[in-house]
């Protein structure tokens, strides 16, 4: 019977001793282990941390996690090549979104944004035109209104994109024009900055319209 209590004794202090089971693993990835892992599958660093391993034997990185508070899931965003990227770097790069996320902000929105093609003052314009074309008096107004632009302010930064475009540019393409042609010049103000401020609505551009300030030049 002692027998008995003094392995029952044993084996609780054993369980209070035992460390509990490491769900997350910290680190657990070595540099010559990625470079030796061959089998296809999806292999834990910690913090969120992978490297998926392909079935065509490429590597790369991914970082999992809730980007939102309120998020029912986790998201994946990739941290590029293994051929590219050291485990070190990788690394880091996770440290980096966990701590954009604890500030509230979301990584993922932030490269959404960044991978969206930014139009050109031209195509802007356009699709500006289009979109209100209902809203002009007349026919002949409608046509003036983009043909003005294209006379006058798409050779000068048309092709450019939108957010790259700067106050000094606008006044340039409206300085040739404004003692010879001053009520057209007004004019094309206002068209350029219905522009840009469909482009900021948009999410194309950000910051002061390039148009402000330029009467009092």
């Amino acid at each position: 019977m002692w027998d008995d209590m003094r392995d029952k004794i044993q084996d609780a202090s054993a369980l209070r001793t035992r460390k509990p089971r490491d769900r997350h693993p910290d680190k657990r990835l070595t540099a010559v282990r990625v470079r030796a892992l061959k089998t296809p599958g999806r292999y834990a660093d910690g913090g969120g941390l992978y490297l998926f391993v392909d079935p065509s034997g490429a590597k790369r990185w991914v970082w999992r996690g809730r980007i939102a508070a309120n998020a029912h899931k986790r998201s994946d965003l990739g941290l590029g090549s293994a051929q590219l990227v050291t485990l070190a770097e990788a690394r880091d790069k996770a440290i980096d979104l966990r701590r954009q996320v604890r500030d509230g902000k979301n990584p993922l929105a932030e490269r959404r944004r960044e991978r969206r093609t930014v139009p050109t003052f031209k195509y802007a314009a356009t699709q500006f035109h289009a979109a209100h074309s209902a809203t002009f008096k007349n026919a002949k107004h409608k046509a003036q209104w983009l043909a003005s632009l294209e006379a006058d302010v798409f050779p000068a930064f048309g092709d450019r994109p939108v957010n790259a475009i700067e106050s000094a540019d606008v006044l340039k393409a409206l300085s040739a024009i404004w003692t010879t042609k001053p009520e057209t010049a007004r004019r094309l103000k206002q068209r350029i900055k219905v522009v840009f401020d469909w482009a900021k609505a948009s999410g194309f551009c950000s910051g002061d319209n390039p148009t402000d300030g330029l009467t009092k030049v």
